[in-house]
């Protein structure tokens, strides 16, 4: 008893000490002050659009497990069943019926990934283009008027996404998917034959300056994918979206706040890009509409995708760089491996493996949203 009366007669003799010199201690107010102000200014996500991709129907499962972990923006495409059997994709009704259901599920379709409308007669410059175009120039007018602002699109006619190996073997056994150019570069080109670079430019542009104006007027943003793979060319289709400079001259074709691009860092970083530097670059443009979370090992050539901790790009460094240039859009995981007890079905988007991905992007989230620059 006699010790601890001195311990404390001494913290005080040291503490009146302090004061009478001008010296100074935090108070347990002003500490408290503190912690409330930096939980007031934590903003949930980083103040991005966390969502989860349905490209496979609607599935009740991951719905509820997307309320369950308060993941409530949905990326899809347009299901025109929900509209009745005879609904065309771009017509509003049949719009506002997919956004409904969203709503009802608890959720908000925030981007449209894989727009209809916009296939091998626009890209190809074939017979019908003017007629598909203005039918994607319709389906943007009625995505806007039902509240949906953003499409993800893509320039790979015939031939788009494409892997080598659904199933390969990954950390601990999950299958991922990967890519090897040796197994195709000898394959037989398509029924269109070879379709040049200069071919592709072409046509893009003149779907650009038909479609970005009226993407202006219905405040549309157009987000342009990366190729996925980036080689030249498959099938004797060539490939244009595999560069970043190639991604300058896209924005520069016809310049707009309107005509973006879908951030794919795994993509960007397989064409040998720093992903922070990337992001920096488009983003102080505000020219990042989109971001494809994910991680991959390899290069152009070769390349298998993995678990987002575990590949070539600095996830954290990565977040970091969108919250620094105050990207506030749709954000998913992207190209998950197939994990045990999971189907791989649908490579690279299997339950379990989003559920993994998902926890992981909130966590890092959280991370740069409290820690700040």
């Amino acid at each position: 008893m006699k010790d601890n009366r001195r311990l404390f007669i001494k913290k005080s003799a040291s503490l009146a000490a302090a004061l009478s010199i001008g010296g100074s201690i935090p108070s347990i107010a002003n500490t408290r002050h503190e912690t409330a102000k930096q939980q007031a200014e934590f903003v949930r996500d980083a103040g991005m659009q966390l969502c989860e991709a349905f490209f496979t129907g609607y599935e009740k499962r991951k719905i509820t497990l997307c309320q369950q972990m308060d993941v409530l923006g949905a990326v899809s495409g347009i299901t025109t069943s929900l509209a009745g059997p005879d609904a065309k994709p771009w017509e509003y009704n049949t719009i506002a019926a997919n956004v409904d259901y969203w709503n009802k599920a608890g959720m908000k379709l925030r981007v449209i990934e894989g727009p209809p409308a916009l296939g091998e007669k626009t890209k190809l410059a074939l017979a019908g283009r003017d007629e598909e175009i203005t039918n994607f120039i319709t389906f943007m007018k009625n995505l806007a008027r039902a509240g949906v602002d953003t499409i993800c699109y893509n320039w790979m006619p015939v031939i788009g996404w494409y892997r080598t190996d659904m199933a390969k073997p990954g950390r601990g056994g999950a299958l991922v998917t990967a890519f090897d150019y040796e197994d195709i570069k000898n394959a037989p080109v398509t029924q269109y034959g070879e379709i040049t670079k200069e071919a592709l430019w072409k046509n893009l542009e003149y779907f650009l300056k038909a479609v970005v104006p009226e993407a202006e007027k219905a405040g549309i943003k157009l987000a342009m994918h990366p190729d996925d793979p980036q080689v030249d060319s498959i099938k004797g289709i060539a490939r244009i979206m595999t560069t970043v400079d190639n991604f300058d001259r896209l924005l520069k074709l016809y310049p707009s706040p309107n005509n973006g691009i879908t951030m794919c860092q795994g993509n960007f970083s397989l064409m040998g890009a720093n992903i922070p530097t990337v992001v920096n670059h488009f983003g102080k443009q505000g020219k990042i509409h989109f971001v494809h979370f994910r991680n991959v090992r390899g290069g152009k050539v070769k390349f298998e995708e993995c678990f987002h901790d575990e590949g070539q790009i600095d996830m954290h460094a990565a977040m970091k760089a969108y919250y620094n240039i105050g990207f506030k859009g749709p954000i998913r995981p992207d190209h998950v491996p197939t994990m045990d007890g999971d189907s791989n079905a649908h490579a690279g988007y299997s339950t379990i493996g989003t559920l993994y991905a998902l926890g992981y992007i909130r966590g890092i989230m959280e991370s740069v949203s409290k820690t700040g620059v």
